[in-house]
């Protein structure tokens, strides 16, 4: 017989992700319910002690709080859409990948359903669940999250973004590409320096010291953006234009892709044609602000 007192939870969805949640909560002392459409995928989960549920709709009604972590939005609305679930009184709390415009179409239908609804983002690998470094968002309103922040506390780091359900999912986005930026660079770096015979590994620490040089330059040139103020206190877009094109020169010397250069100084060219190129580079903030055709 289990005594804890530990808020039960109901995870559906049991891919790597969807495990490593429903274990997480496992061994935080959470009564946990599950359940997955192939229930083969919830047996290592019920041998360590978790319930599985028959129906979707026993697994709502099994638990006050129930995780969703599904391939996507379609399937939550393919499964939860059931005449025979009823989701009102339910906190839901969606952890399946989407953008911000899915997070606020659910927000509202699951409103209509009679369901408190918080939308999140993982910001980690399974294996990394339940330690620090797995940082999970969340948006919505406030008291919901408030209301289950013990309970979500073991997961990782959880954080409250603010009451725009889309928010976890911009973050999310905004994450991957500062992800695949930093990667994409250090690729294009890596490749010009092999044309020399300098290996990816002799590089690596010198690009980790540039990459944490320029995070610290984030939040000075975050106020300059908030503000809509540019002063050229460390360089000029128009001098940082000239070393641009220095790169793309080299690029194409040594016989490397020039394709992502000649991108960032396609957008400076137009930002100085603009009429910006005394003031410092996060400028730029107004070409990325806009959209563009193919």
């Amino acid at each position: 017989m289990n005594n804890t007192t530990e808020t039960p939870v109901t995870v559906i969805g049991l891919g790597l992700m969807g495990q490593a949640l429903a274990g997480a909560f496992l061994r935080a002392g959470h009564p946990t319910t599950v359940w997955n459409r192939t229930t083969s995928k919830a047996e290592k989960l019920v041998a360590e002690g978790a319930l599985l549920a028959p129906t979707v709709a026993d697994a709502l009604a099994a638990s006050p709080l129930t995780i969703t972590c599904l391939t996507d939005y379609q399937a939550i609305h393919e499964l939860l859409d059931a005449s025979d679930v009823e989701l009102d009184g339910t906190m839901l709390i969606n952890l399946t990948s989407g953008d911000s415009a899915q997070a606020r179409e659910a927000a509202r239908w699951a409103e209509q359903r009679g369901a408190r609804y918080l939308d999140g983002a993982i910001m980690a690998v399974p294996p990394a669940i339940r330690s620090a470094a797995a940082v999970i968002l969340h948006s919505g309103q406030e008291s919901d999250f408030e209301a289950h922040r013990s309970t979500l506390d073991a997961l990782g780091t959880v954080t409250y973004l603010g009451a725009d359900h889309g928010l976890a999912s911009l973050y999310d986005m905004a994450g991957l590409t500062m992800m695949w930026s930093v990667l994409n660079a250090w690729l294009h770096g890596t490749a010009m320096l092999r044309t020399a015979g300098v290996d990816a590994a002799a590089f690596a620490p010198f690009a980790q010291q540039i990459a944490a040089g320029v995070a610290e330059w984030l939040p000075g040139y975050a106020e300059q953006i908030d503000s809509g103020s540019f002063p050229a206190e460390v360089s000029a877009l128009e001098t940082d234009a000239r070393a641009m094109a220095h790169l793309v020169e080299e690029s194409e010397a040594v016989g490397v892709n020039a394709e992502l250069p000649k991108l960032i100084k396609a957008m400076a060219d137009r930002s100085i044609a603009a009429g910006h190129g005394g003031e410092q580079y996060p400028v730029l903030i107004e070409e990325f602000g806009k959209p563009r055709d193919i």
